[in-house]
């Protein structure tokens, strides 16, 4: 069994040294596979447009936590999703950080700064901020336990409905419920054919008046032109944006410049190469005892 991963050099030296001290064999790019049939899988953002190239392939590896972006594999290739603690780590943060910075104003006080204006905006205590997360996988509950300590009234919301410990879970059917309890919505969804466009000037009516959107679910998620009419027509009072669409935004987007809104670039978490590499191991060794793989995609459902 061999691995081929496509990456940066300086990522791939990493995976490079861990597989080494591990005994597995490893082709850093595809210039360096030099027996294509020995390649089982494939660790990569994006895989080679020609995966008939390699007869062995058994599994490919999402090198992110998101598997979206990826186009149809062959009949009988699997598709792992990396499991690695510092991304769920970083999407917390990123997501506890923009929470904190649209209850604070951060944006009006950031837009102030610019024209050199002190004055100061009424503050709302944490008690009276009402917290709605979209999406009650790890990522959600971590937020869900991190915003619920400091003191917000903290709700989840999942199609599936499944009860979460100490968290007010709502179901499909519960939605419009979820949502007019929700000052401040936070979107962790993954992207499937059926939360495609969930963010949009339906969901945002049924925010009380002048609530905050943090989005580090998927840019396809959200639609930016009842984004911004809401945002026009005072529905939402602020947003933060780790993923748009399109992506990458264009320079010359309306969302750069809108005072009202925060935007990072997709920065939310990036896995850590050596968490990668662990993972990339725990699958391939999986593949060959026989054992259930971890991080293994449901294709049917994306995620």
């Amino acid at each position: 069994m061999a691995l081929l991963f496509r990456s940066t050099p300086e990522r791939g030296a990493i995976w490079q040294r861990v597989f080494q001290q591990e005994g597995e064999r490893i082709f850093l790019g595809e210039d360096a596979v030099d027996d294509p049939a020995a390649v089982t899988h494939i660790a990569c953002w994006m895989p080679p447009r020609d995966l008939s190239r390699y007869p062995s392939l058994q599994v490919v590896i999402g090198v992110g936590a998101g598997v979206d972006h990826m186009p149809p594999l062959p009949e009988g290739v699997a598709l792992s999703r990396t499991l690695a603690p510092g991304i769920e780590g970083m999407v917390r943060d990123w997501v506890v950080m923009a929470a904190l910075a649209l209850h604070r104003d951060l944006p009006a006080y950031l837009d102030q700064a610019a024209r050199g204006e002190w004055r100061t905006h009424t503050t709302c205590l944490a008690r009276d901020r009402r917290i709605g997360i979209m999406g009650m996988g790890r990522i959600g509950r971590e937020v869900a336990g991190t915003l619920g300590a400091m003191g917000f009234p903290v709700a989840g919301w999942s199609r599936s409905g499944t009860p979460v410990a100490g968290i007010e879970v709502h179901g499909a059917s519960g939605l419009d419920g979820f949502l007019a309890r929700t000052d401040l919505l936070i979107c962790l969804l993954p992207l499937t054919d059926e939360t495609r466009g969930i963010l949009n000037a339906r969901l945002l009516a049924c925010l009380p008046q002048g609530a905050r959107l943090v989005h580090a679910g998927r840019g396809a998620h959200l639609d930016m032109a009842a984004l911004r009419a809401a945002l026009d027509g005072g529905q939402l009072a602020a947003a933060m944006l780790d993923v748009t669409d399109p992506e990458p935004l264009p320079a010359d987007h309306w969302a750069w410049s809108d005072p009202r809104i925060i935007v990072t670039p997709h920065i939310a978490s990036q896995t850590d190469p050596e968490e990668g590499a662990r993972h990339a191991l725990a699958v391939i060794r999986a593949t060959r005892n026989g054992q259930p793989v971890p991080g293994l995609v449901d294709r049917a459902k994306g995620y």
